[in-house]
């Protein structure tokens, strides 16, 4: 239970949290603590729960740098997938290596040891921990491409998986809570954004410079060694500059202090997290989803390869990288669309509308031959490009919507949501050996299964009771100018209470 984060270990009590909200700490007190630079205890409240959107502007920013730094390894990945299939004569199951050690570090990290750093250290130290993890991973890179060992490549990759799953850790619920919580999903939206712009930049580098030159017969990995040195370089760099940065610790006691200053509270963070069961199911829908996205990632090359049966393979795949940074370009336009549509319009429905869409066109790729088995594909290209626009908002809006009401719960719960990205290491392995057997057109049945299982969690959120509550708080004044609560909220009732006490004492 204590492995898996179930036994509340350096988690705060609701007695501890009420203690303490009588003489809160203002939200500049709490960016002004943020100077010391020692960890903070979990059980304490900062004042960190009132930060306004003014305040958050720094923080946010900085941390956004980290999103787009996980995108450039994540769009590298998928290039590396169909790369070593030419370069070290694997087949598209093998290959499938890569995304298992690098999503395979995501169940084990935020659930053991990045999720209890995060709980006893705080989130400036996380931050410092994924990136030295991430390092040490990008530096294994040049032994492996000296001895050509895709064993070594797979090890290099989980160790880098390790560290960017330390940075989700304790990116992705900063970034929710660091601010009003009306506008979380916004945010976290926004920010990612910038991942999926990390993720357009590093296939087009891989085209036209990282694998520019690679030898007459496609085989040479000299610049795969040097460009993950760089990596390890400006990552060593960046985990110096959060060290000096000012990052306001956000603690467990300040969600949960929050939580009671909104009118959405409905007591789910008086339940112990074994019985979070809304969270569960958010986790189950990220597991699922994320797998299908890795998996349409990961073989959209060799989509675009059988596709182009009049091309040689070396000039397809080129081609295909190419073609990836488009689609890649499209799923950041549709982040920046949605976070304009979350601005306006309920998150839950945003993700609805944008899973439904998934499940059209996934369909359609799948169904849709223009060529004929001879010429191009391109029907059915165009189909796959535009599955990566709407796949874009999802995985942020789980995130968010699934931490909701968590309170004293949320480090806990952003730890099995991150851990949830370990789908990428499953789906794409079934993937991969179905492509082998029956192409990879047809094997998209595969990401489609699970798209489906993904599908019933905006469903849900979009009919059952969780919709009036998720409303709550995005009508929420919380943080919107510091000192700011919800007239109807716990918080609220209980000054109301006090203050009548004590005029009937006077």
């Amino acid at each position: 239970m204590k492995l898996f984060g179930l036994a509340g270990d350096q988690e705060p009590t609701l007695d501890e949290i009420h203690a303490q909200q009588g003489r809160r700490p203002s939200a500049a007190e709490a960016i002004a603590e943020d100077r010391r630079r020692k960890s903070i205890s979990n059980r304490q409240i900062t004042g960190a729960s009132q930060i306004t959107t003014r305040q958050s502007i720094i923080p946010v920013s900085l941390v956004t740098t980290l999103f787009f730094l996980w995108g450039f390894a994540y769009g590298l990945l998928d290039v590396l997938n169909s790369r070593f299939q030419v370069a070290l004569h694997i087949t598209q199951g093998e290959s499938s290596g890569l995304q298992a050690a690098y999503f395979g570090a995501y169940f084990i990290g935020p659930l053991t040891y990045s999720g209890w750093f995060l709980r006893r250290f705080g989130y400036r130290y996380t931050f410092m921990l994924g990136l030295g993890i991430y390092c040490v991973g990008a530096l294994m890179f040049w032994p492996s491409a000296v001895k050509r060992s895709f064993g070594g490549f797979c090890g290099a990759m989980f160790i880098v998986g390790s560290g960017l799953s330390t940075l989700e850790t304790s990116a992705n619920p900063y970034i929710a809570v660091c601010g009003p919580p009306k506008w979380s999903e916004f945010r976290l939206e926004l920010s990612q954004s910038f991942q999926a712009v990390g993720s357009v930049v590093a296939p087009v580098l891989a085209s036209f410079v990282i694998f520019k030159n690679v030898g007459e017969n496609g085989e040479s990995l000299e610049s795969v060694q040097w460009v993950y040195l760089g990596i390890a370089v400006f990552v060593g760099l960046l985990a110096i500059v959060f060290f000096f940065a000012p990052i306001p610790e956000v603690t467990d006691s300040d969600m949960a202090d929050q939580a009671e200053m909104t009118s959405a509270a409905t007591g789910y963070q008086d339940k112990p997290m074994r019985k979070q069961f809304f969270l569960f199911w958010g986790v189950a829908a990220q597991f699922s989803y994320v797998g299908a996205q890795v998996g349409i990632a990961g073989y959209f090359i060799n989509y675009y390869t059988q596709a182009r049966p009049d091309e040689p393979l070396v000039t397809a795949q080129h081609q295909g990288a190419n073609f990836y940074a488009i689609a890649q370009g499209l799923f950041a336009i549709g982040r920046f669309s949605a976070a304009g549509l979350m601005y306006v319009w309920k998150p839950r429905w945003v993700l609805l509308i944008y899973q439904t869409m998934i499940m059209i066109f996934i369909a359609a790729a799948i169904g849709v031959d223009t060529g004929n088995g001879t010429r191009a594909n391109w029907g059915g290209l165009a189909m796959l490009m535009i599955v990566l626009f709407f796949e874009s908002c999802i995985f942020p809006t789980i995130f968010t919507l699934s931490l909701r009401g968590l309170g004293r719960h949320t480090k806990r719960g952003a730890s099995f949501l991150v851990a949830s990205v370990c789908g990428g290491a499953v789906v794409p392995a079934i993937l991969g050996n179905v492509a082998d057997k029956v192409g990879t057109r047809h094997a998209m049945v595969v990401p489609l299964a699970f798209f489906i299982i993904a599908w019933s969690f905006p469903i849900y959120l979009n009919i059952g009771s969780k919709a009036k509550e998720l409303d709550a708080y995005r009508d929420s004044h919380v943080g919107t100018e510091e000192g700011a609560m919800d007239p109807d909220s716990k918080v609220a009732h209980d000054k109301d209470i006090e203050a009548n006490h004590m005029e009937l004492k006077a």
